[in-house]
């Protein structure tokens, strides 16, 4: 697998669509880092780590809803493996008038696109979710 964050994405989003309540994903600490970010901004309701069915650590999360409607309507991919892209702080995109999060990965942490502004530090922008 090329790209483990897409294909994070990738499950959760298919996930919520189908209105399934979990989903697991390989475990990895880049993963887990931009999900502690999805749980503190209210995406997730989190997730916990567990052993997958083949027995290598897997993280198991916890999709969240309201009104029988996933909170995640949108999340994409803005960093890719074949086309990096990096953003000073002044630069980070703002996501749907500040209704979304760009998670950015700076030298600070894996943190929300506000985080990243209010420590004045960019970075890789790996995903918008709104």
């Amino acid at each position: 697998m090329n790209d483990p964050i897409a294909d994070m994405l990738t499950r959760i989003r298919n996930s919520s669509l189908r209105g399934k309540s979990t989903v697991v994903t390989p475990a990895s600490k880049l993963r887990a880092w931009v999900l502690d970010v999805l749980a503190d901004e209210g995406y997730i309701r989190g997730y916990e780590k567990t052993t997958g069915a083949d027995g290598h650590p897997a993280l198991e999360i916890s999709l969240k809803y309201y009104e029988g409607e996933p909170v995640i309507r949108e999340l994409k991919r803005v960093s890719k493996p074949g086309r990096r892209v990096y953003m000073a702080v002044n630069d980070i995109p703002v996501v749907r008038q500040g209704l979304g999060v760009s998670i950015v990965s700076t030298s600070k942490g894996v943190m929300s696109d506000a985080s990243a502004r209010s420590q004045n530090v960019g970075g890789e922008v790996l995903c918008t979710v709104f």
